[in-house]
């Protein structure tokens, strides 16, 4: 084990009598399409509690390249006052060239996605998600229409 000064943190070299181990799982999420936000943390703590896993991260991933996966405190407010910075960032009824490309109407929601992000990594400790008490793990939806979304929730720990 060395120390790394005066942060408390140390690393662990060459001790494998507690080896990680990996879970993987899919949860099936339908949206309403864009500025849907679904609230996963019910889902996520299921997937802790249900494994064997003590302390370790969990990393929650959207597929898909038109939803994202965030942490905000999950209320009406904040929902409403999200939808209208994307709308401000990637407006809805904007000509995109994405649009030229595929004939579809879905650029604002690829904009949307890329700029959220498809996952987010969450620390867990006693079976525990290491949160805030008003954070939540949202979906975000940013396609046009509704959708039925994969989330991959993968657990890594001992």
């Amino acid at each position: 084990m060395k120390y790394l000064g005066s942060t408390n943190c140390y690393i662990v070299i060459g001790e494998h009598s507690n080896p990680m181990e990996i879970l993987t799982t899919t949860i099936g999420v339908s949206t309403k399409g864009q500025g849907d936000f679904v609230d996963l943390t019910d889902k996520v703590n299921q997937c802790l509690r249900e494994s064997k896993l003590t302390d370790g991260q969990v990393t929650i991933f959207v597929i898909g390249s038109t939803a994202g996966i965030v942490t905000f405190e999950f209320e009406p407010g904040l929902i409403k006052d999200l939808r209208n910075l994307y709308e401000k960032l990637a407006p809805r009824d904007k000509d995109y060239a994405h649009h030229q490309t595929w004939h579809d109407d879905n650029g604002s929601s690829h904009l949307r996605a890329a700029l959220q992000g498809p996952s987010l990594t969450v620390p867990f400790s006693e079976k525990r998600l290491m949160t805030g008490t008003w954070q939540q793990i949202v979906l975000a939806e940013f396609d046009t229409s509704a959708r039925d979304r994969k989330v991959v929730v993968q657990l890594i720990g001992k």
